[in-house]
């Protein structure tokens, strides 16, 4: 089985970044493909938004990262059919400090992954940062999915979060591809994110994927439950948006 690894990135907050991972993954697994959703982030937003609880998890992404616990007693099976995740809390953001001195430390998520040979996706949430654990993730992935909102500073900092990437497949993983951008939090009824998504499509041409995510209450709504938006409302618009983008990474995905 050739397995697929997308790191979901976006610096900046609140751009639908966790939402995205979600959704993807669970649309992915499609209750017959194993999926490993790796939550990335010291919030854990990952973790509880499928109904995992960050206070009763025994091992973490933390302790994986460390090498104290194997991958395999940390991961969690979740109430979708074959979406597991490795669940995070804030013990994660010492991750980020223990790493500084370690030998090899963007490879650190890479070495745990190695032990994840029997999912064929691996969905990576980053956390809203540029910092260690990112890189870890971009290091370990095989290509990025970034999330943009559809808002006047869309554009901000996407720069600097491209250079990124290209220093990472510079100097530790070549292989790091951009597998697309997507669009998040539309509003037909503005102006605005029209004209956000014509400056996207001028900028990243290709890139950009079909498929957009519309601001929808029932998506907003869905993490408060600890469910994905399929099991929320699958008739929603969030879901048809969703399925329809989990369709297309995985056509890019080969």
């Amino acid at each position: 089985m050739t397995q697929k690894i997308v790191a979901v990135v976006n610096q900046k907050g609140g751009v639908g970044k966790t939402t995205t991972a979600i959704n993807v993954a669970a649309q992915l697994a499609g209750g017959s493909t194993p999926v490993l959703l790796v939550d990335l982030d010291p919030q854990g937003n990952a973790t509880s938004g499928l109904g995992v609880a960050k206070s009763q998890a025994a091992a973490t992404t933390y302790e994986t990262l460390g090498g104290r616990v194997p991958l395999a007693q940390a991961v969690h099976e979740t109430h979708v059919a074959q979406l597991h995740v490795l669940p995070a809390n804030a013990n994660l953001a010492g991750a980020e400090v223990e790493l500084v001195a370690r030998p090899r430390r963007e490879f650190a998520l890479s070495e745990v992954l190695s032990a994840a040979t029997s999912y064929k996706y691996v969905i990576i949430d980053c956390p809203p940062s540029l910092g260690l654990l990112t890189v870890n993730g971009l290091t370990a992935a095989d290509s990025v999915l970034i999330p943009v909102q559809a808002e006047y500073y869309a554009l901000e900092g996407l720069s600097q979060l491209l250079d990124t990437i290209q220093a990472v497949r510079s100097s530790v993983n070549p292989r790091l591809q951009l597998l697309g951008i997507v669009l998040t939090m539309f509003d037909k009824r503005n102006s605005l994110s029209e004209q956000v998504l014509g400056e996207v499509k001028n900028y990243f041409g290709d890139s950009l994927f079909d498929s957009i995510i519309p601001r929808n209450v029932r998506l907003a709504e869905a993490p408060s439950y600890g469910r994905t938006i399929y099991e929320h409302d699958r008739w929603s618009k969030g879901a048809r948006s969703y399925k329809a983008l989990a369709k297309e990474v995985r056509t890019r995905l080969g």
